[in-house]
């Protein structure tokens, strides 16, 4: 590897290191070794929760031999990471949680699985909030996640050290989760690009479960050329282990990244423009989208009339799916249990109380109120009723535009402990991302500019079912006419 390569090899992207790799200018032995230094120079962002350095360099040189054989896979020898919320055969998996701490599962996710017979070498695993319970990754039971380009400033959460880790060029991509927007939200604080699919197009199988209706995995990468790469790799049915899992093939997601966008129908939602949403991120948007006309794009004017009814209903729903799925770390059969206990009642009472941090009791707590007898009908019922008006309303705008467009956050990343105490505030940062996902529909961020003190801004585009392809195009040629997603904070 020369000297050069050697210098920049992080500012490479999934793309360009992929084809260095198949011409052998590198090999994934060097370039695992060049990301993992760069992961240690860099430990003070919080990122990382684990590195296994011995495994990544195994799977390093496998990845060099079956370059040599000629038979690479699409990934080969493409250092990544996956998000804490993925278990990995043999390796910690924590959700960011002491309820999990030391815990090694003895299988991999379908995700994990899946990128790893693409030819990607997993360095480790990413900092998360506790459970993916969080906006702003300062709920990790183990330390906080800084934002690169502002360390006294948050990541976004819950995958907040994923976004980080891309941001900072620790990795070129990364896996992440979103349920309310945690793909999306922290992509945008940390000047990245982030892709939730459809709900149901990647398998949840080892993905740990805190809103099973919700919950979808998806990359996080420098561009939407990168993701559309890691995507393609991610998806397709996994009848056998998730049920929700769709049986629609897998696609290959970069064929139609260079599509003209003449003529495409950008939707602009009235409701994401409001009286809420900081003018330095109005700026950005506003830029960004007179940058998609003169692409040829036409916008549209259309209504999301139930966007504020996201916030309630999906802090119903989703806690109360959390209640029921987080009632297996009950300290019996793996994770954490109070060391000193008077019966069974006592030790699943310490255990959780010691196991689980604030945001996730909260939530547990709401979650459990709502399903209560003589509160389910309603709440949780209700809920679920407004939830699909929500759905409907993007249908009936799906008549008028082919995708939707606007901010990802109402402002840009806020500095560390300032909703710390407001646990509200965090929640209603998220109302921009909220809709798309209760109605299972895909959605991204894309940096489009910077606000307040140089902090990166997102455009969020969101597609209607199946719709990656598309989205990932318009994103693709938006980043061709700009240059926002190749910047990178001072220092990395």
């Amino acid at each position: 590897m020369s000297a050069l390569n050697s210098k920049d090899l992080h500012v490479q992207g999934v793309a360009q290191l992929a084809k260095m790799l198949r011409e052998k200018d590198v090999s994934a032995v060097e370039a695992t070794q060049h990301f993992i230094a760069r992961i240690r120079q860099n430990d003070g962002l919080g990122a990382f929760l684990s590195v296994n350095e011995d495994a990544a360099l195994d799977a390093a040189r496998a990845a060099d031999a079956r370059i040599a054989s000629g038979n690479a896979g699409a990934l080969e020898g493409v250092p990544i990471a996956h998000k804490d919320i993925f278990v990995t055969k043999d390796a910690p998996t924590t959700a960011g949680s002491k309820m999990l701490e030391g815990y090694r599962s003895p299988f991999d996710a379908t995700v994990v699985t899946k990128l790893a017979q693409a030819g990607a070498v997993s360095l480790g695993k990413l900092n998360c909030d506790e459970f993916a319970m969080g906006s702003s990754n300062e709920n990790s039971a183990y330390k906080p996640v800084k934002n690169p380009w502002d360390v006294s400033r948050i990541p976004g959460g819950s995958s907040g050290g994923s976004a980080a880790a891309v941001a900072a060029r620790l990795l070129p991509a990364v896996t992440g989760t979103d349920t309310g927007g945690s793909i999306r939200q922290p992509a945008s604080f940390c000047g990245i690009t982030g892709i939730k699919p459809t709900y149901g197009r990647a398998s949840r199988y080892g993905m740990i479960a805190f809103a099973s209706s919700l919950d979808q995995a998806g990359p996080m990468a420098v561009s939407a050329e990168d993701c559309a790469l890691l995507l393609s790799q991610m998806c397709g049915p996994d009848p056998d282990r998730d049920s929700t899992s769709l049986d629609v093939p897998a696609e290959d997601f970069s064929l139609r990244l260079n599509d003209s966008l003449e003529g495409l129908r950008i939707g602009i939602p009235k409701e994401f423009f409001g009286e809420g949403l900081a003018p330095d991120v109005r700026a950005a948007i506003d830029a960004a989208l007179a940058e998609y006309r003169k692409l040829g794009a036409t916008l549209v004017d259309i209504t999301l009339p139930r966007t504020e009814l996201s916030i309630p209903v999906y802090y119903i729903i989703a806690p109360a799916e959390a209640s029921s799925n987080l009632s297996r770390f009950d300290g019996v059969k793996f994770g954490h249990r109070a060391k000193a206990y008077d019966d069974l009642t006592d030790m699943y009472r310490k255990t959780r109380a010691e196991g689980f941090g604030d945001e996730v009791k909260r939530r547990i707590m709401i979650g459990t109120y709502v399903l209560s007898h003589g509160y389910y009908d309603a709440y949780y019922l209700q809920a679920q009723k407004i939830r699909r008006m929500i759905a409907n309303d993007f249908q009936s705008a799906f008549e008028q535009c082919d995708v939707i467009a606007g901010p990802v956050a109402p402002t840009v990343a806020w500095k560390l402990g300032d909703k710390a105490d407001d646990p509200v505030a965090n929640y209603l940062a998220d109302i921009f991302t909220l809709p798309g996902s209760l109605a299972g529909l895909p959605g991204m961020s894309v940096p489009c500019g910077f606000g307040e003190g140089g902090m990166p801004v997102g455009l969020q585009l969101i597609g209607n079912y199946f719709g990656e392809a598309r989205l990932l195009n318009a994103a693709h040629r938006f980043q061709q006419a700009t240059d926002f997603h190749l910047r990178r904070p001072e220092g990395f």
